[in-house]
């Protein structure tokens, strides 16, 4: 009896260290190489795309950006690697990125089966249909024997698989490995449809010759929960990459920008905006983070509006509305754990 107490006890501090050592390690290595190496997509306008000059931008790598200002003090301290659908996870569980931010949906079999585990909700999106105006279509019901091109690897393909299954319609699936393939073959006439989330057709329907001959159809034919991705069982890292987002929703809620936070800081009495800009309490003790861990993503990144507003918003190419991401106090679903 006493052995096997002896073993329980043993096998007990085993599991504990193991644990242990998991939590601690990819916040761990970011500190100690000086930057987080993100994983984006290969161009997808408004959520991660380079310019010219290699400069990348988008509600993704905004994502990548808070995480940084949250370690490091500094949204600059980022490194973005650009990944197709299919190679992302992989990328991701070898340990080639800390984090994916690539307008990665949110799903069952993904969140139980891959050894990852995805975090908070930054856009809350719905698969589409983009055609050209010419084609006479009105309604994704009228695409009866359509050439449709797609993504390898993204949950575009079971959802088209099954909306024309559901709808007895007969398609012919064009299915390449990159983005841009797919893009390219709708532009050259190679097929009838291009279907992926909303957003992304809103942002590649910009990389057109001529946008305006395009529309994307009414119907939205699932749920796409967009976010960042982590590895499976080092919850350190997986609260932070959470709470980089959360921070930024509620700083939306109680009215602070990048434009007004120092000013907030300094003259606020209210406790609960003391506790997040970290002028009372240290609540980035419990991440591994110094007490402006927030102060610092609001200033250097902005909350969530901003960040929508600037990259996907109606006053960009993207020209997206909130629609759904507003805030939950304005009719949406975008809502945040308070930090207290």
């Amino acid at each position: 009896m006493k052995s096997n107490v002896g073993k329980l006890i043993s096998t007990a501090a085993v599991a504990l260290t193991v644990s242990a050592g998991a939590t601690a390690g990819t916040l761990d290595d970011v500190k100690a190489k000086g930057f987080i190496q993100c994983g984006v997509s290969q161009g997808v306008p408004g959520f991660s795309n380079a310019d010219d000059s290699g400069n990348w931008t988008g509600i993704d790598v905004d994502g990548c950006r808070a995480t940084a200002a949250a370690v490091f003090g500094d949204a600059q301290k980022v490194k973005f690697t650009p990944l197709s659908s299919k190679e992302r996870f992989a990328a991701l569980t070898s340990g080639e990125v800390d984090m994916l931010s690539r307008n990665t949906t949110w799903t069952y079999t993904r969140d139980t089966s891959l050894g990852l585990d995805f975090t908070a909700v930054n856009f809350y999106d719905g698969q589409g249909f983009m055609v050209r105006k010419d084609l006479g279509v009105e309604t994704a019901l009228d695409l009866d024997g359509a050439t449709v091109c797609t993504e390898q690897g993204t949950t575009t393909e079971l959802n088209m698989a099954d909306f024309f299954r559901k709808h007895q319609l007969e398609y012919v699936p064009v299915v390449v490995q990159k983005v841009d393939e797919a893009v390219a073959a709708y532009a050259s006439g190679r097929c009838d449809v291009y279907t992926t989330d909303k957003s992304g057709l809103a942002a590649q329907r910009t990389k057109l010759a001529n946008p305006n001959d395009h529309i994307v159809l009414p119907e939205t034919i699932s749920k796409e929960p967009l976010g960042p991705v982590v590895r499976h069982g080092d919850n350190q890292w997986k609260d932070v990459v959470t709470w980089a987002i959360f921070a930024q929703v509620n700083a939306e809620e109680m009215g602070i920008s990048s434009k007004n936070v120092a000013k907030i800081k300094s003259e606020t009495k209210d406790p609960g905006i003391l506790r997040l800009l970290g002028a009372e309490g240290n609540m980035g003790a419990a991440l591994g983070l110094d007490a402006n861990w927030a102060y610092n993503i609001i200033s250097q990144v902005g909350n969530y509006e901003e960040v929508f507003e600037r990259n996907i918003g109606p006053n960009t190419p993207v020209g997206l509305p909130r629609g759904v991401n507003k805030l939950w106090t304005d009719g949406g679903v975008m809502y945040a754990p308070p930090i207290r």
